[in-house]
């Protein structure tokens, strides 16, 4: 990748190896099936047939640069379990999270995330930032409490909601059908922080194909939450935040390595 980029999409088994080649430059990964059933190997070329035309799409030529993909650096916020920040991204998505998250420290609001992957592979993910990273972060599991300085990921093939509990917020983990076209979605998620937290959210969508997302992007920042889109110049591919810019989602759209100081920035002034 260094020498010659060119979009890469694996055909990967539940491994964690998939996540090394992610942070090597593949754009996107699809999950090898159960090759005894008929109807998963058809999904499986479905699935290829959308990713590689996705994947067609995407710029990779950021990676001739020297990228330090896995450096951290603390810094302090006001804690406050009354603010929540959500995260939603898909394809580029696994390194942009990490590249917003890589700087907070464990006196961050409480963040949700949700990042198109297969059910399995978003607890190895979970658990590889986790590794990596100043706050906490995991899988979420349905009843988890968003505190400060944890990052809840939603698990692969369950949407995942914001809502209220006590003087606090949880999560809600549910089945249902795909919105969208992805379980768990962006949309879904956006829309909870929405209704139940409203203007002491902080919306942020990332690289990704499609419009997931834009929608409740939108509901947020209607509802008081102050958003933030990934430009056109640093998105692997500039579906999502593209959409949601274009609809009036997005107040504040900037390069992927300007979103968390603006994230501190916002905190700091308490402005959510």
């Amino acid at each position: 990748m260094p020498q010659h980029p060119i979009p890469v999409v694996m055909l990967s088994a539940m491994t964690e190896n998939v996540f090394d080649a992610l942070n090597a430059g593949a754009v996107e990964f699809v999950a090898k099936p159960n090759a005894a059933k008929a109807e998963t190997m058809q999904f499986l070329i479905n699935e290829l047939i959308i990713t590689i035309k996705i994947a067609s799409t995407a710029k990779v030529a950021h990676w001739k640069k020297d990228i330090d993909l896995w450096a951290t650096v603390s810094k302090v916020y006001p804690s406050d379990t009354h603010s929540i920040i959500g995260i939603g991204a898909s394809t580029g998505g696994t390194d942009a999270i990490y590249q917003v998250i890589k700087t907070f420290s464990k006196d961050i609001p409480g963040i949700v995330v949700v990042q198109h992957m297969p059910a399995g592979f978003t607890n190895m993910y979970a658990k590889r930032l986790n590794s990596t990273c100043s706050v906490e972060v995991k899988e979420a599991q349905n009843g988890d409490i968003v505190t400060p300085g944890q990052v809840l990921i939603a698990p692969g093939d369950y949407h995942m909601q914001v809502k209220k509990a006590g003087c606090g917020y949880k999560v809600e983990c549910v089945s249902g059908e795909n919105v969208n076209g992805h379980r768990p979605s962006v949309d879904v998620l956006f829309n909870s922080l929405a209704e139940n937290v409203g203007s002491k959210a902080i919306g942020v969508i990332l690289t990704g194909m499609g419009s997931d997302g834009a929608k409740g992007l939108l509901a947020m920042r209607k509802k008081g939450a102050r958003t933030i889109g990934q430009d056109q110049e640093s998105c692997v591919v500039y579906g999502m935040p593209k959409v949601a810019y274009e609809i009036g989602a997005v107040e504040k759209q900037l390069p992927l390595d300007k979103i968390s100081q603006y994230i501190g920035e916002l905190i700091k002034k308490h402005h959510i």
